[in-house]
């Protein structure tokens, strides 16, 4: 166990690579409302184009002053930090429950280790400039307080699990509650947990955590609708597909988390099929609650006909502490041999952020999103450009155009009336006007069109592949 905090060590540095890449997926989504909240000072509401995203922002409040630290033509880069510093918490929290339930340092590092080794949160989804990482440190917060608190009778933590499962409906969807309902469920069928969570000073302080959610979704008019939106959200993943596709999703769909979240649980599902797990299990009552919170939690998700690996993010932790103690149950055999898989997912890791990603970026998609933002804001400044691209390849250029444009005021969609100035979107009749040029950027097409005095000066500045006027359509 002498490695385990090397490897600990190694796994967060890991993350310092990833901050310098390229815009990837639906990154632009962030990068540009961060960027629009601080230019129109509408800290209520986030915006897409200047479009209400109908989404909750702390996710912005927290990159914007790590923006304004580094200077806005980091924000990428700030936004990244939250969320690789929300995945380290995540993880730290989970150290601290391994702490109070198992009172074993070297089991609580190692769970960790396991958890910061998982191959999703590791590669992809824990250093993203998405909500998820931020989402899952609050609502695991929430669990793990929660859960401490039942156990030690302790209601400062339990005030602590209201305050954290509040910031996770802040941060990205009343899906927070879900979990936050799952685990107090688990916790209730337990008799000394039941005794303490309806006291009635335990179930006022649980009381509150709806105050929150009614605050936000109904007392604020700048946030009307989100409410909504959420639930619709939720009502679209549980949409049915043809019943071919979901019988396959319900085969598949263990077999791919079991892939993403190796190398912990492949690990522990080969030492139960081998029957080497040989230890009894001293904690067997928290390991069972873990187990259920988990199960649980998870089976919405595999039974909902859409949805992917990445909306069961707040129990990485969870199935991190259930794959550990199964390994740590096994002996020091399998342990050195766990420790052997984490270490390999940690060298990947550095070879993925260090050279593989970067050479994929450069070669195929990421440098010409840059590219291509250069020439589109040299071609049109000092003229008004809008546009709409809910494409990730157009946000992720856009929000390169904004980082251009500095400190010019992002694009958006146009007024009713406009006569003078540029227009960027997905096809080239979206709005009338004359055709500047088409760019093809990794087989998508953007088409950027003129009106007015920017017709010249974009005349000026490049020849017009088409300079007909577009038909009013």
């Amino acid at each position: 166990m002498q490695r385990t905090p090397l490897l600990l060590t190694l796994a967060a540095l890991s993350f310092i690579p990833t901050l310098f890449f390229y815009m990837v997926g639906e990154e632009g989504i962030y990068t540009i409302s961060t960027l629009e909240m601080w230019h129109s000072r509408q800290w209520f509401i986030q915006t897409l184009y200047g479009i209400n995203l109908q989404r909750p922002p702390l996710m912005n409040w927290l990159a914007i002053p790590v923006a304004q630290l580094l200077g806005w033509l980091h924000v990428l880069i700030a936004i990244r930090l939250v969320s690789a510093l929300a995945t380290l918490g995540m993880a730290a929290w989970l150290y601290w429950l391994c702490r109070r339930l198992f009172a074993d340092k070297d089991f609580a590092l190692f769970a960790t280790l396991a958890c910061l080794s998982l191959a999703d949160l590791l590669l992809y989804r824990g250093w993203l400039a998405y909500t998820d990482p931020l989402f899952a440190c609050c609502t695991f917060g929430a669990l793990a307080t929660l859960w401490v608190s039942a156990v030690a009778r302790q209601r400062g933590w339990l005030m602590a699990s209201v305050l954290l499962i509040g910031c996770a409906l802040l941060t990205k969807a009343i899906t927070a509650y879900i979990f936050y309902a799952t685990a107090i469920f688990v916790l209730l069928w337990q008799r000394e947990t039941r005794r303490f969570l309806l006291t009635p000073a335990s179930v006022l302080i649980l009381a509150s955590a709806l105050i929150v959610p009614y605050a936000w979704l109904s007392s604020l008019p700048q946030t009307s609708g989100q409410g909504t939106s959420m639930v619709q959200e939720i009502a679209v993943k549980l949409s049915a597909g043809d019943g071919l596709g979901y019988l396959l999703r319900l085969l598949t769909y263990p077999l791919e988390n079991l892939f993403w979240l190796s190398p912990v649980a492949l690990l522990a599902v080969y030492l139960l099929l081998r029957k080497r797990v040989t230890q009894a299990e001293p904690q067997r009552g928290n390991f069972r609650t873990a187990l259920f919170i988990a199960g649980l939690s998870i089976l919405p998700y595999w039974l909902a006909p859409q949805g992917g690996i990445r909306y069961l993010l707040p129990v990485y932790p969870l199935i991190a502490l259930i794959g550990a103690r199964i390994i740590w149950r096994a002996g020091d055999p399998a342990r050195r041999l766990a420790l052997n898989w984490f270490a390999a997912a940690i060298a990947f890791k550095f070879l993925f952020a260090l050279v593989l990603y970067p050479y994929y970026q450069h070669h195929y998609r990421g440098e010409n999103y840059v590219t291509t933002a250069h020439q589109i804001a040299a071609r049109t400044a000092g003229y008004p450009l809008y546009g709409r691209d809910l494409r990730s390849i157009g946000e992720n250029i856009i929000g390169q155009i904004d980082l251009d444009r500095l400190p010019l005021e992002p694009v958006k969609l146009p007024p009713a009336s406009w006569d003078n100035g540029f227009w960027l979107g997905m096809t080239p009749d979206e709005l009338p006007g004359t055709l500047v040029e088409k760019y093809t950027v990794a087989k998508d097409d953007l088409y950027l069109i003129c009106r007015g005095a920017a017709c010249q000066a974009a005349q000026s500045r490049g020849v017009f592949p088409v300079n007909e006027p577009l038909a009013d359509r």
